[in-house]
């Protein structure tokens, strides 16, 4: 597995080796005792979840104010642009955002601690996104950043408008929402 910093350090792409041939391919998608040497981090994912959207559905900026999680994100169908913002006050990336291109033909994972939202937009026909999680799901917690706003000014690559839920038209702007310390 190789880490590819990003420019925000706390966010890492985690590109694993593959195996393959003309039968097909063959990779470890998260190995615990490889993850803690390359990173350094000692986490430990306690929820495994399976979504899939179609072309065009945005969802997010996401994050849960109490029980905050730490993510491992990937896709295994399809390709999104996958995009993490900074929202801890102290921290020297505050406010900055981050995106990448996750797709079931490049296999890259995103890390996204803990104090970042985080959101993604389907940029094929479908996307299936898996993510592993290091708090449980609280809805009591979750919040939410709008995906538009202006202060961030995200680059989402949507060919058409995106499709959002209501809770996403209803996310809160940068300036007004619960942050971490």
């Amino acid at each position: 597995m190789k880490i590819i910093s990003t420019t925000i350090p706390d966010i890492l792409i985690l590109e694993p080796k593959v195996f393959g041939d003309d039968r097909g391919f063959f990779f470890e998608s998260f190995n615990e005792r490889t993850w803690r040497e390359l990173t350094g981090l000692n986490v430990r994912f306690v929820q495994h979840n399976h979504s899939r959207s179609a072309q065009n559905v945005l969802r997010g900026l996401h994050y849960q104010i109490q029980q905050p999680q730490g993510k491992l994100v990937r896709v295994i169908a399809g390709e999104v642009f996958d995009v993490a913002v900074d929202i801890r006050a102290s921290s020297p990336t505050f406010g900055q955002w981050f995106g990448a291109t996750l797709s079931a033909d490049n296999k890259r994972q995103m890390w996204v601690p803990a104090g970042f939202a985080h959101g993604f937009c389907v940029t094929s026909e479908y996307a299936e996104f898996l993510y592993l999680t290091t708090d449980y799901w609280a809805p009591e917690h979750e919040r939410c950043i709008a995906w538009d706003d202006p202060e961030l000014n995200i680059s989402w690559p949507v060919s058409a408008p995106p499709l959002v839920s209501g809770k996403d038209r209803e996310g809160r702007r940068f300036k007004d929402a619960d942050l971490f310390p």
